[in-house]
């Protein structure tokens, strides 16, 4: 057998093996490079606004959306994080060219809640004050029993 078959018997399977581990040892590292943007709604204040961050994205010009608030144009800061207080309490994605992230942490607004509680309370004042009128008309009763 001649050298040249001996190398060529040897190079040709490396060679294809080589072709088939590249392209996951590239998307592996592109994977891991890769970061993971993330954006929170958090700390409702007292007006019923909140506290919007995030981070992990690429630093420059972004946008925000949201179906029932205002949004727009803003910019991440060099460290790939933002921050944004008394904003409106609202779902919200933020936009970098074709990314998009959505904000977690959105909780329904505190106006309903406590329009909630306050209907329970109202309920229950409603109840104690039957209650109350009842417990006077029984005490009238036997009043007027006892002086006849």
């Amino acid at each position: 057998m001649s050298h040249r078959r001996i190398r060529r018997s040897l190079l040709v399977p490396a060679m294809a093996g080589s072709l088939l581990v590249a392209p996951a040892v590239l998307a592996w590292g592109q994977a891991a490079a890769a970061p993971t943007a993330t954006c929170s709604i958090s700390g409702v204040f007292p007006n019923g606004k909140v506290h919007l961050s995030g981070g992990g994205f690429t630093p420059g010009s972004a946008f925000l959306s949201s179906p029932t608030a205002a949004g727009g144009s803003f910019t991440i800061g060099g460290d790939g994080g933002f921050q944004m207080m008394n904003v409106e309490n609202a779902k919200y994605t933020v936009s970098q060219g074709n990314d998009r992230t959505e904000c977690s942490g959105f909780k329904e607004s505190t106006e309903k809640q406590d329009d909630s509680t306050q209907n329970d309370q109202n309920q229950n004042d409603q109840q104690n004050q039957n209650q109350n009128e009842q417990q006077n008309q029984n005490d009238q009763n036997r009043n007027q029993q006892n002086q006849e």
